[in-house]
């Protein structure tokens, strides 16, 4: 994610900047058959979510202790909705295939906001209440079984409920300056339009089916399918093969002016602009080389689809949403690159929990600085020793690991810079470049955390690192001078 210079904290910093941050299956619609549930692979490095009993509602993160639900994990979404933008309206029909770690005689979902008219686990009619802000309690007509395959099917309509994040200002649903709708938000989105375990550890497939009234579009992760006319409405669907974490999914619904074309090898490019937002297709036609500039340096790239969402409005951020980006009207080319490095380093390799979030960010916004010395030729040695030389205690006094709630989107895109920078020095050329490459290649498609990293960099490396770590990652403060200037930055 990248910030503007809205008077929240910016998210991204650019090379040339001061010290301070500077920018920053099947379904079919509501009402139809219930979707069938889509074969799904689960890889051995995926997290296990919560090892619980029914009705537990949280996954088990310390800053946000509600989110998600224990007992079971996602496979699959399938969600279908129609959305009418003159009365914002949504009916929904989504349906939830899972595994169940344990006997379910109740267990949870979230969801904000709905009327809920009806809820199935497998074809039968279950109990359910509400609970908190976002708590689906659910009771199965007969107890799920441990270790089954469940299917759980939520009809609801309403008009979505947006999310206020005292930080990021408004998230999810959002109704844009058109009259359409779109969705974006981290750390929660997913559940202002959909019914899901709202946890980056649960990573499942994704397909939607949207109905809008003629002469609006909808854009969505993955691939798309052809959309079919039927009287006044249009429908659009879109699929997702790879797993996703739900904050990264959306759907946007405006009078999209599409673009379509495909990268070398044969991936689908999409990118789709809002009224008023196509000035942008010159900023998105560097996307070919962006992307293959970040294969170079991270490895082939991970998702099933490529391109971007330009919306016409001036929100907070841009969103790394897997596989198609979120762009706000303020976002430029080095935005691009930041929210497409992400592709390999939050959206293919997710993070286990909030605390982990240097993983996303430290990544690809020092993915920025990749870009302008291999572009611009910029010195990034002279560029880091300004920066240390302009940093204050402020800047120092924030941590890049376990930063705690409500802290995770501050140091971790300016610090976070100067952290991967020294660590570059520290372990060297080849080991830097190794770690780039070798660790979202050996995570892909799951998640993964800090203290993980720290343990295969130094496997790569060769070299005990717990006090670079340590001064860096893990201390508000500036590192002491061995760590602040390891190899050649000093002089």
């Amino acid at each position: 994610m990248s910030l503007a210079r809205t008077g929240i904290p910016i998210r991204i910093a650019a090379a040339a900047t001061a010290v301070v941050a500077v920018t920053a299956c099947s379904g079919e619609a509501p009402g139809s058959p219930a979707p069938s549930s889509s074969t799904t692979t689960t890889p051995a490095n995926r997290a296990p979510v919560v090892d619980s009993a029914s009705s537990q509602d949280g996954a088990g993160d310390p800053y946000y202790p509600t989110d998600g639900n224990g007992g079971y994990d996602v496979t699959d979404y399938q969600v279908s909705i129609s959305y009418d933008p003159p009365t914002k309206k949504l009916d929904g029909d989504t349906v939830i295939t899972a595994a169940a770690g344990a006997e379910l005689k109740v267990f949870n979902l979230d969801l904000i906001g709905f009327d809920i008219s009806s809820i199935e686990v497998d074809d039968k009619a279950a109990k359910f209440e509400r609970s908190g802000e976002h708590e689906l309690v659910i009771t199965p007509a007969e107890p799920v079984r441990a270790g089954a395959t469940f299917r759980t099917r939520v009809r609801y309509s309403g008009v979505p409920k947006t999310i206020e994040d005292s930080n990021l200002g408004t998230n999810g649903w959002q109704i844009s300056r058109s009259g359409g709708a779109f969705a974006a938000g981290e750390p929660h989105s997913a559940t202002s339009w959909f019914p899901a375990n709202d946890t980056p550890k649960d990573k499942a497939t994704f397909k939607l089916v949207a109905r809008v009234p003629d002469g609006w579009s909808v854009i969505s992760n993955g691939r798309e399918e052809s959309p079919k006319s039927e009287g006044g409405w249009t429908t659009y669907t879109w699929v997702e093969p790879t797993r996703i974490a739900t904050y990264l999914t959306t759907v946007a619904i405006d009078k999209w002016t599409f673009e379509r074309s495909t990268l070398p090898g044969g991936t689908p490019l999409v990118s789709a602009y809002a009224p008023g937002a196509e000035d942008k297709k010159s900023v998105e036609a560097a996307l070919p080389e962006i992307l293959a500039f970040l294969a170079e340096k991270f490895g082939p790239y991970p998702q099933s689809a490529a391109g971007g969402i330009y919306i016409n409005e001036n929100i907070g951020f841009s969103l790394e949403i897997q596989g198609r980006p979120i762009y706000a009207k303020w976002a430029e080319k080095i935005v691009v690159v930041h929210e497409q490095a992400h592709q390999w380093f939050g959206d293919s390799v997710t993070v286990k929990n909030w605390a982990d979030i240097c993983l996303n960010e430290c990544f690809a916004s020092y993915a920025q600085w990749l870009w302008e010395e291999a572009k611009e030729r910029k010195n990034l040695d002279s560029e880091y020793r300004s920066q240390v030389t302009l940093a204050g205690d402020k800047f120092w006094n924030r941590k890049l690991y376990d930063m705690g709630a409500g802290n995770e989107f501050t140091a971790v895109y300016d610090k976070g810079i100067l952290a991967l920078h020294a660590l570059r020095k520290q372990v060297g050329e080849d080991a830097f470049g190794r770690v780039l490459k070798e660790w979202p290649a050996q995570h892909r498609d799951g998640n993964a955390s800090w203290t993980e990293f720290e343990q295969f960099v130094q496997q790569i490396a060769g070299q005990d690192l717990r006090g670079f770590f340590d001064a860096w990652f893990h201390t508000a403060g500036k590192p002491a001078d061995q760590y602040l200037y390891p190899g050649n930055l000093r002089r």
